[in-house]
């Protein structure tokens, strides 16, 4: 994808396959993590979509209406598969890791279930050196290529594409005790 918005792809079980996850009929929670994810451009805000690794049209996705627009989940069970073990709710910019397995997935596979282009020199249509490009974890400047940062549980990852916000993130509120 080139420039922002970037909306949840229309075929996100294919994408999930993509990421190298297994779709699954229903949410497991032995392993519940989240991360969250800010992504800017010129200071702007850019939405990170609900619905990412969900089939919001199988029938066993439950859909809720919110003043920021749909939520996907509640998934008791699917008739097919319908959820990635990684994958966002709401418009929050959370991402949920619910699976059987410990392993810590990446930024890079859950951009692969986006659809969004993130590797060492380009986030979606957005590349260096044309444009400034900066990756942030827990408000530290991270240097490496993005796509391998692991989602440790109650991280703030924040990309800034071009000029930055006034505040770079150094956390979330996950809403936790």
């Amino acid at each position: 994808m080139g420039a922002v918005p970037w909306p949840a792809p229309p075929d996100p079980l294919d994408r999930t396959v993509e990421a190298g996850f297994t779709p699954t009929t229903h949410e497991f929670l032995q392993v519940h993590r989240h991360a969250h994810l800010d992504v800017f451009v010129n200071g702007k805000p850019v939405t990170v979509p609900p619905g990412i690794g969900i089939d919001i049209t199988d029938p066993g996705v439950k859909t809720t209406p919110s003043d920021a627009g749909d939520t996907y989940g509640g998934i008791e069970e699917c008739d097919d598969p319908c959820i990635s073990p990684l994958h966002t709710h709401d418009y929050t910019g959370v991402l949920h890791t619910e699976s059987t397995e410990s392993r810590l997935n990446t930024l890079g596979e859950f951009f692969t279930e986006w659809g969004v282009r993130l590797d060492a020199g380009c986030v979606g249509g957005y590349c260096r050196p044309e444009a400034s490009i900066q990756v942030f974890v827990d408000g530290d400047r991270f240097e490496g290529d993005p796509a391998t940062i692991e989602l440790v549980d109650q991280e703030e990852i924040a990309i800034v594409i071009g000029s930055p916000p006034e505040t770079i993130p150094t956390s979330f509120d996950f809403g936790q005790p």
